[in-house]
């Protein structure tokens, strides 16, 4: 089968998703134009080779409704030729793109293809794209799971009920990825990925400490729900979540043969996908059994994996995950997660892939594996190869 490679990725600083962020006061359409201009500019090809860019956008409303990756693609300046597809897969849906990207490829409907995403979560709030008043579920499914079920912070908390997570333990995960993420960023570690020069991240915090963290409150009680899950200890905090950011990423995708023909560097092959539905009432455990599969479809184990990214939605996703898969969580999120950098729900999968091919190139690895745990129960498991 003919091999799918990546040849660059890019992605902008992740900006507070806030009126006050960095990135407030671009369009989500000029954000990913951007990042799309500086990939095709750093890999130095002509954009009207490219066969078609698919980005992931969660919230697609406002100005991220009517197919934002077509606009961002005529925005960016590249030929009218060109197409975008928009796709939602929840928090995983620019890692979708890429497997669409890559699949495209390994099959011979692509030859060039983009895999972005993108998410102003300061400009189209999450859930905004639910209408007042509206019902998004239906009666169907309502009659399936009668009791209900529940948003992700619930979930997060179940998480960390079932698999006996203390807020000590939740706490020194997220005091971890700011660490991390601040020391990546002081050895300049970031600084090829970042699309930006001069800007970081801006919801890393360096002086942060397990004590700051132990006194914030937590961020979902709710006595209703303290009644129907009287096992949930209330642990998950504004501290050991993802905050709400601005951003996007893009990965450049193409074939190997292709990649030869116009003397470009191939940097790592997709190895094997895999996409799973899990329990949509714990709804973030998906990660665990889409690893078991991606390592079983690819011939691995876990031992053969250099470096892990896995999407910091909560510490507690994170850390049942390594307690089921037995993971190392010294190579997991080496520069940190998205608790640190930030989550811009569409975007996140792109990023991952981006952080993690820069990671393995910088500490000669060879294979690593990126997971998304996503809303309704679902998860995406990719594994590279850096070449």
């Amino acid at each position: 089968m003919r091999d799918a490679v990546i040849v660059e990725a890019v992605r902008t600083p992740m900006g507070r998703g806030k009126p006050s962020g960095a990135l407030h006061g671009e369009h989500p359409a000029d954000l990913l134009a951007r990042t799309l201009q500086a990939l095709i500019e750093r890999a130095g090809i002509d954009p009207a080779l490219v066969d078609d860019v698919i980005g992931g956008v969660v919230t697609q409303a406002g100005e991220q409704a009517v197919n934002l990756t077509r606009t961002a693609v005529l925005a960016a300046g590249f030929p009218e030729s060109v197409p975008g597809m928009t796709v939602d897969r929840q928090c995983g849906s620019s890692q979708q793109a890429l497997h669409i990207a890559a699949q495209g490829v390994q099959s011979g409907a692509y030859d060039i293809v983009v895999a972005c995403g993108v998410e102003s979560m300061s400009r189209v709030p999450m859930g905004s794209a639910v209408l007042p008043g509206s019902d998004p579920f239906g009666s169907m499914l309502a009659r399936r799971y009668p009791d209900g079920l529940v948003p992700q912070g619930f979930s997060a908390e179940l998480i960390a009920a079932r698999w006996d997570l203390s807020r000590e333990e939740l706490d020194a995960y997220a005091y971890e990825s700011h660490r991390r993420a601040a020391e990546a960023w002081k050895n300049g570690e970031f600084d090829r990925e970042v699309a930006w020069a001069g800007a970081r991240d801006e919801t890393v915090r360096p002086d942060t400490s397990p004590e700051i963290l132990a006194g914030l409150r937590p961020a979902y009680y709710d006595p209703a729900v303290a009644g129907r899950f009287p096992e949930i200890g209330w642990k998950v905090t504004a501290g050991n979540a993802s905050p709400v950011n601005d951003g996007a990423a893009a990965v450049l995708v193409m074939g190997a043969d292709t990649a030869e023909r116009l003397g470009l560097r191939p940097r790592a092959r997709f190895h094997s996908f895999a996409v799973v539905g899990d329990d949509p009432l714990l709804m973030l455990t998906a990660i665990i059994p889409a690893t078991h599969k991606v390592l079983a479809r690819g011939g691995l184990t876990l031992s053969d994996i250099d470096l892990f990214e896995v999407n910091e939605a909560f510490a507690s996703v994170v850390l049942a995950w390594a307690r089921e898969t037995g993971a190392d969580l010294s190579r997991v999120n080496v520069r940190g997660g998205a608790i640190a950098l930030g989550h811009p729900l569409g975007a996140s999968g792109a990023r991952l892939m981006t952080t993690l091919l820069h990671a393995l190139e910088d500490r000669d690895g060879r294979y690593g594996l990126q997971a998304m745990c996503e809303a309704g129960g679902m998860a995406n498991a990719t594994v590279v190869e850096r070449l």
